[in-house]
């Protein structure tokens, strides 16, 4: 009966959801700096940084231009800045109207994913062009030429790190979250996408988490791989370690290597983050 019951329950959590209902203005909306009242708390946040994981919430932001962009404002959340960091980047970018991007250093591979507005990206073809709006996504492999502009504006999240799979050959990658298949998540009631291949090529993938109100992670993690988070729409609580920490959309994390991690779903409408998480790679080499 147990299993029949968890079968159940995957099911209606992979084929419930309604992919229109999902609302990223919260991770960059300015309400979400006044989510909480600071007058009478000054110096009160809920981020902070540990050994093994960080907490980054939107009044922890830092925003400066970045080298290369043009009429672009970056939000660095994750980075190898301290020793035993994180072996990628993750960044916000304010994209102004009229704005570009630069090129990732030399063996660095790029994954943007839109959040706000319209981004034009040029594709291999030549002269190849495509706007993507938000819910998109493009995957530059290491080295691949490629421009990221604007006409209007834009708010991206960006994944890159320095590609790791000796000859690999991963290719471009460009779609949209509601046509990427729900993945088996046997024992879990979560829906999961994935928007890279999941082969050899290709050493991180980008998740795609969905939580109704009250569903959690069953599986407390403890395992090799790091994560980089962003809470995309509604609120819970994510155990990291021995903490317990409330968040809500707009929120980022930085897992390391074997930090024990747990969500649950709160409140009234439906959760979804997005997860960096390195794979195929031999931990030896991490």
């Amino acid at each position: 009966m147990l299993i029949l019951l968890l079968l159940l329950i995957a099911a209606c959590s992979s084929y419930g959801f309604d992919e229109k209902s999902y609302d990223y203005s919260m991770v960059l909306a300015c309400s979400r700096y006044q989510a909480a009242s600071f007058a009478d708390l000054p110096g009160f946040t809920r981020g902070g940084y540990q050994r093994d994981h960080a907490l980054i919430t939107p009044e922890n932001r830092v925003w400066a231009s970045f080298p290369g962009w043009s009429q672009t404002l970056t939000a660095h959340l994750i980075a190898k800045a301290v020793p035993g960091g994180a072996n990628f980047v993750m960044y916000l970018a304010d994209l102004k109207p009229n704005a570009s991007s630069a090129l990732p250093a030399p063996g660095v591979e790029r994954l943007v994913f839109v959040l706000d507005g319209a981004l034009n990206i040029s594709t291999p073809q030549p002269g190849g062009k495509r706007e993507l709006h938000p819910d998109e996504f493009v995957y530059y492999p290491h080295d691949a030429p490629h421009s990221l502009t604007t006409s209007s504006g834009a708010g991206i999240l960006v994944f890159e790190r320095h590609y790791a799979i000796k000859g690999g050959k991963p290719t471009f990658q460009v779609g949209k979250v509601s046509q990427l298949p729900v993945l088996p998540v046997p024992g879990e009631v979560f829906v999961l996408r994935k928007l890279l291949p999941q082969t050899a090529d290709f050493d991180f993938n980008i998740h795609i988490m969905d939580f109704r109100p009250g569903e959690y992670l069953n599986v407390k993690e403890v395992h090799y791989n790091q994560h980089g988070l962003l809470l995309l729409q509604g609120q819970g609580v994510y155990r990291l370690a021995d903490r317990w920490y409330p968040v809500q959309a707009g929120d980022a994390i930085w897992m390391a290597p074997f930090v024990l991690q747990w969500y649950a779903a709160l409140g009234t409408i439906d959760s979804r983050y997005i997860l960096y998480k390195d794979t195929i790679v031999d931990p030896l080499f991490l």
